[in-house]
């Protein structure tokens, strides 16, 4: 396929360049619409850069917003959709290594590719010019690599998030990262901590989350892990020398980041679930390794660990709530599955299902044929026991404290155990959830107290 046929944009795109042009101004698509347009993917979103100053583009057009005007971005609204217009610029001086401190506005092109972080995001395309690619980006699109424009050691001093950034586009894209790239990453590790925990976060999720999540490793080979998420380093270093592994703690767990659907709650959950195991390792006498107790001391190193990073409390809590229980015992059978779902919840039972699918995929493949046969068989359980509307909360019960109270209890510690009582009488015996049976229990239990 021809170049010229894979760039296609909208057709207010078009529109902006086009008017752009006509009034003496050039005007680009620029950076990653042109990448992904080239990999033959529909891009998200679509950035034009233009000669014309922010004044000129409010003047053309009829509804702009001052997005960025200080960096010289004008959002212009076109059939109620935004396209960022931005001026060729030049970045002044970073001495916070995030923003530049000022930025002058230039009339060359090639100025403005030049201060862009990689080769593949620095090119531009225009269907009167066609690809402007001063930086060799296709070649390094062909060669399947991230490669920094110029001296990549100056562009990770300006902006730290650009070292991030390398690792998140070899795993959105599966590339490589060049040579020279990667080592200057290495050199420049430290200074990552220039960065907020915010803007870490929808990096890290945005490696987790894509097609190559083992691009995780390369935080750890260059030097990032050791200032992102120290607590992980341990993990690459502990081997477990069980049956039921034949793989070091790091390793086990990309595997099961790898193995489960890409949602930021299980492939978080995958990352740290295992995280408390070197603290935990212990040898018996015939070398067998043993974690015990990992599952609590991996919630709670989670918990520090998204706490920093400022993870929203909801997330925190479906995070460690799996983490905790991603080892518990369900055996395939009605009572045990409504015991486990009453403990985490209807919501969380099915991602726990596919917490212990993802973890015996990353363990030793031997025992794997078994473990997925009786997954697959709780899983059907689970079906069976939602389609009989089985109670699985004190909410779903024929009686509450109100007709607990109107039987004459007062409310206070054995009101809630009489409730609890009930509770596990229904886990045990569904059918018995009717409000007068319910009732006739109650009576009985209250009878202990009286």
């Amino acid at each position: 396929m021809k170049l010229m046929d894979k760039i296609s944009y909208p057709e207010a795109v078009g529109y902006i360049i086009e008017k752009l042009n006509e009034n003496g101004f050039e005007a680009f698509i620029v950076g990653g619409c042109v990448r992904d347009s080239i990999l033959g993917k529909l891009p998200c979103d679509w950035d034009i850069a233009t000669s014309a100053l922010p004044v000129d583009v409010k003047r053309l057009f009829k509804k702009t917003y001052d997005t960025g005007i200080k960096h010289g971005t004008v959002s212009v609204s076109v059939d109620n959709s935004l396209y960022e217009v931005t001026t060729y610029r030049i970045d002044g001086h970073y001495t916070d290594s995030r923003r530049p401190d000022n930025v002058s506005f230039t009339s060359d092109l090639k100025q403005d590719l030049a201060r862009r972080d990689f080769t593949v995001n620095a090119m531009a395309y225009n269907p009167n010019t066609g690809l402007i690619d001063y930086f060799d980006g296709l070649k390094d699109i062909e060669q399947r690599q991230i490669k920094a424009v110029g001296d990549a050691g100056t562009r990770f001093l300006e902006d730290a998030l650009r070292m991030l950034r390398a690792v998140r586009f070899s795993a959105q894209l599966g590339f490589s990262i060049e040579k020279n790239t990667f080592g200057a990453i290495a050199e420049n590790a430290g200074s990552i901590k220039n960065i907020s925990r915010e803007r870490v976060r929808e990096e890290l999720n945005k490696i987790l989350t894509s097609q190559e999540p083992s691009s995780f490793n390369k935080l750890y080979h260059s030097g990032l892990l050791a200032h992102i998420m120290p607590e992980f380093i341990p993990c690459y270093h502990t081997g477990q020398n069980n049956p039921y592994h034949i793989y070091n703690v790091a390793d086990h767990i990309i595997r099961t980041v790898e193995s489960i659907p890409d949602s930021l709650i299980l492939r978080w959950t995958m990352l740290l679930h295992d995280i408390g195991k070197p603290s935990k390792k212990t040898t018996d006498d015939k070398g067998i390794d043993h974690f015990y107790g990992h599952q609590e001391a991996s919630a709670e190193l989670a918990g520090e660990i998204l706490n920093r990073l400022r993870f929203d409390k909801l997330s925190i809590k479906k995070i460690l709530t799996l983490v905790k229980y991603h080892d518990i015992d369900i055996f395939d059978t009605e009572k045990s599955v409504r015991r486990v779902t009453s403990r985490l919840g209807e919501e969380l039972f099915p991602s726990l299902l596919e917490v212990q699918r993802a973890d015996a995929l990353g363990q030793n493949p031997v025992y794997l044929d078994k473990r997925l046969i009786k997954l697959d068989n709780i899983k059907h359980i689970y079906a069976r026991i939602k389609d009989g509307q089985h109670c699985l909360s004190l909410s779903q019960m024929a009686v509450n404290g109100d007709d607990l109270i109107a039987l004459g209890m007062k409310p206070g510690k054995e009101l809630k155990e009489v409730l609890s009582g009930l509770f596990e009488q229904v886990l045990e015996k569904p059918e018995i959830n009717s409000r007068e049976s319910l009732t006739e229990l109650a009576r009985q239990l209250m009878g202990k107290y009286q």
